[in-house]
């Protein structure tokens, strides 16, 4: 048997981290003296302790190597690990991409942000509208049919409305839209207003400032980073009303988020 110091130098591993694991009950020494305190372990321990540097090196927790080293499923436990590194390295090169454009000159007015939508309830309507101009006065009609058959339905706060295009292709007439407003509770549905709650879903969005009839260029930017990051579209995107012509004087002012629920291809 070697007493601590000699079983640190021959591991490699210094007695600070033997004694860690030795408290944590991940490798006990094989003999201890009762009168004084020396600690001895034996080489057959040798193998055992790779393992727990081994598993450490891959980031497991010092939980995660005890419940392995009880018996519990190295695959499940690797698989779960796994997926946070993956979840790691694309934060890592969405980050590294970001900065890179700023080192490159670009501007940060089209800042790219990944973040979790949350579950809402929702009234929603879907119609075809003529051209663009149309959107405000469909939004307009909407809220009013759900008024009348819910008159004391509230809208959430903060507010939480968007439209989203379901032709599957850009078109600039007779375009099929849903316009849904985050409610605070279920309503009664009628023939043309309907309720549902909208799962939680990742999202990269983007803030475009001004008049609607530029939102194309935000559009090409934002869904040529999801495209870059290796992301897909996930569900229809949402483009949400913040600022408008019911609040603000100027177009200048007008804000709109664009909102593209996305996916891992």
């Amino acid at each position: 048997m070697y007493r601590i110091g000699e079983f640190s130098e021959l591991s490699k591993t210094t007695i600070k981290t033997l004694r860690y694991y030795e408290k944590e009950g991940l490798l006990i020494p094989s003999f201890v003296d009762s009168q004084t305190g020396y600690r001895f372990y034996e080489t057959s321990q040798l193998p055992e302790l790779a393992k727990i540097i081994s598993l450490r090196q891959m980031g497991l927790s010092i939980t995660n190597i005890k419940s392995i080293l009880n018996g519990s499923d190295l695959e499940q436990i690797l698989k779960l690990r796994k997926q946070e590194l993956e979840t790691e390295i694309s934060l890592s090169s969405s980050q590294l991409l970001q900065i890179n454009n700023l080192l490159e000159g670009k501007s940060m007015e089209k800042e790219v942000i990944v973040k979790e939508l949350p579950s809402y309830t929702v009234y929603y309507k879907e119609g075809v509208i003529k051209d663009f101009r149309d959107i405000v006065n469909f939004i307009l009609q909407s809220a009013g049919e759900c008024k009348s058959t819910n008159p004391n339905i509230k809208c959430v706060e903060p507010d939480y409305c968007y439209v989203s295009y379901l032709d599957g292709e850009y078109k600039e007439t007779d375009i099929k839209i849903r316009y849904a407003q985050a409610v605070t509770q279920m309503g009664i549905p009628s023939e043309t207003i309907k309720f549902e709650t909208l799962n939680p879903v990742k999202a990269a969005c983007i803030y475009h400032k001004g008049a609607y009839d530029n939102l194309r260029e935000s559009y090409s930017f934002l869904l040529k980073w999801v495209e870059e990051n290796g992301y897909e579209i996930a569900e229809p995107i949402r483009e949400r009303y913040i600022d408008g012509m019911w609040n603000k004087a100027s177009e200048d002012e007008w804000l709109t988020e664009i909102q593209v629920p996305i996916r891992k291809k």
